[in-house]
């Protein structure tokens, strides 16, 4: 891990109420995808009549292949995080000095899938036992979840802590 990552007993705000924070934007994430599943399985209904099933036999492609777009398109992005992660201000930060890039992204939705459909609420325990809230598969990436507004305020105090000579 890198040596300037933050500290919740010395930056408590970036980690304040990350669980909750990540619980709800899980639920507006959920929310935004079936919109968009919903979608893709109305026009691939209406061109199933049209190309004598054809569009039926793409959903079962078409509709994963929308769950991992979303994700490499959001979270691959510069702000490094889903829609509902925006709203409820937080971001997906690399621990590892590794870029936040779609594949890496992509892995980590992955990750979070299985190991929410295999036991949840072990996630969610793993998540009260680390002290920067991450989940099972956050540790597996090497990537955590932070507050974005207090954490830009952070990244600046410690780009200014270290350009000043002592």
């Amino acid at each position: 891990m890198r040596a300037a990552l933050p500290d919740p007993a010395n930056a408590p705000e970036l980690f304040d109420g990350i669980l909750t924070r990540r619980v709800f934007a899980w639920l507006i994430d959920v929310i935004a995808m079936s919109a968009l599943l919903l979608l893709a399985s109305i026009v691939g209904v209406i061109l199933g009549f049209f190309t004598w099933g054809l569009g039926w036999a793409a959903l079962p492609i078409a509709l994963p292949a929308i769950i991992i777009v979303y994700y490499a398109a959001t979270l691959g992005s510069s702000h490094r995080a889903t829609l509902g992660m925006r709203m409820m201000d937080i971001v997906l930060t690399p621990t590892q000095g590794r870029p936040m890039d779609g594949p890496v992204a992509i892995i980590h939705a992955v990750l979070f899938w299985v190991s929410f459909w295999i036991s949840w609420p072990v996630s969610l325990a793993v998540a009260l036992f680390t002290p920067r809230r991450q989940m099972a598969h956050d540790l597996i990436m090497g990537v955590m979840m932070v507050r974005r507004s207090p954490m830009q305020r952070h990244w600046q105090t410690v780009r200014m802590q270290t350009s000043t000579p002592i």
